[in-house]
């Protein structure tokens, strides 16, 4: 299924000044330092493809909430870190409009790599305003505007949309890859189609698994989300953590599920924990098992047990294709990080399976749990509320704004 939207590879670049849109906003430790530089790391196909045509590379970017200018949210540490991985110079200015950054453009030499400062720095990025998205395009002087930030265009701000509206724009190679691979793994996958979702609440991902019961042939719940499942089932989950008001949506979820699959294979289809690891609290990081109808008062589900991950590993190994978002558990508690390891490790280990991972605690987990930093899975999406909303359908301002692919 091809992209329906002109991507760099379309358009006339060769020597021009283009402006791209990346998504570095990449968690920080306490000393601000870098914790994790996957997104880094996923914009290089592009800014590389670029420096090829002779390209003058303006990078923009937002970092964290700021309110206001923060030094401890500054790009510059991001320009150190990208200009490692490229093993080439990128010249970092502290602001991202004005005459110090037309004038650094202006004076470097092709092929040079420019990042700005922080987006968010000016409250109309947020704003969607195009008065702010003028300044920024001025102050470049780009010809192009490169939309390559796919945990972003979700959101119609200055640099997703207001800056399309200014300057032919297209998609870049990571924006091109994400929406391609995800819209093909919900419209056209490989199957069976397994789904594995987990997380806190069920009202933030209601949209996705809607379309997840027309679409997946096995649907996997864990993860706190699974507790609200289990309560309504009528189980009773000690002191979980359970999301109140929502029966009146499961009731619609398990009548669309009957009727797709039947009543008598509703739970084949829609798949809860049989067991779950508890504990009494979070400072007690003692696992105990139990079976899902066996909880005590003083229960906390915070994964799930042996029975549960024997049984996703069997759905898992006879997929073609599976969507994960959200952890099984815990998962920053060792003790409770079980069930994520098991799947991880099952897609890991059988790279048959079109395996696509998505959700900021689960790319954060699958980083960190494998040796290859993500590259023992089909695709490691950088986008989490980008991510949920084109696998709901929905369609992203930061994308719908780009030129139309020629047909």
């Amino acid at each position: 299924m091809g992209f329906f939207k002109q991507t760099i590879r379309d358009v006339p670049l060769d020597g021009q000044t283009v402006l791209v849109r990346a998504d570095y906003n990449v968690p920080l430790q306490a000393d601000g330092t870098i914790d994790d530089d996957f997104r880094i790391r996923a914009s290089l196909p592009t800014i590389r493809a670029l420096r090829e045509r002779g390209c003058k590379v303006v990078i923009i970017s937002h970092l964290g909430r700021p309110e206001g200018k923060d030094a401890s949210l500054s790009l510059e540490s991001i320009g150190q870190r990208l200009a490692a991985l490229l093993e080439k110079e990128v010249l970092f200015v502290g602001d991202c409009v004005g005459d110090k950054v037309y004038q650094v453009v202006r004076h470097a030499s092709p092929s040079s790599i420019i990042l700005l400062e922080n987006l968010r720095f000016y409250p109309g990025e947020e704003a969607d305003d195009e008065a702010f998205a003028k300044k920024v395009a001025q102050a470049t002087n780009a010809s192009y505007f490169i939309q390559d930030g796919f945990g972003v265009v979700h959101r119609a701000h200055a640099s997703t949309h207001a800056i399309t509206l200014l300057l032919p724009s297209v998609a870049g190679l990571l924006l091109e890859k994400e929406y391609t691979t995800i819209t093909n793994a919900m419209r056209a996958p490989a199957r069976p189609l397994v789904a594995v979702m987990g997380g806190a609440k069920v009202s933030d991902k209601i949209k996705v698994i809607k379309a997840l019961v027309d679409e997946a042939d096995t649907i996997v719940v864990s993860g706190a989300m699974a507790n609200t499942f289990l309560t309504y089932r009528g189980l009773k989950l000690g002191k979980s953590k359970v999301e109140p008001d929502q029966s009146a949506i499961l009731d619609e979820i398990y009548a669309a599920v009957e009727k797709k699959v039947g009543e008598n294979r509703v739970d084949d289809f829609l798949m809860l924990p049989v067991d779950l690891a508890v504990s009494s609290d979070f400072a007690n990081s003692e696992r105990r098992e139990v079976p899902a109808d066996s909880l005590s008062d003083d229960d906390m589900a915070l994964d799930v047990g042996k029975r549960t991950i024997e049984k996703v590993d069997a759905i898992v190994a006879a997929a073609k294709t599976v969507i994960w978002n959200g952890t099984l558990g815990v998962s920053e508690f060792s003790n409770f990080a079980h069930g994520s390891a098991r799947l991880a490790l099952a897609l890991a280990t059988h790279p048959e399976i079109e395996s696509i991972v998505g959700g900021g605690d689960t790319v954060d987990f699958v980083l960190k749990w494998d040796a290859r930093h993500g590259e023992s899975f089909g695709h490691v999406s950088t986008g989490g509320g980008a991510s949920l909303e084109l696998m709901a359908g929905d369609p992203l301002p930061g994308v719908e704004s780009l030129l139309d692919a020629k047909r």
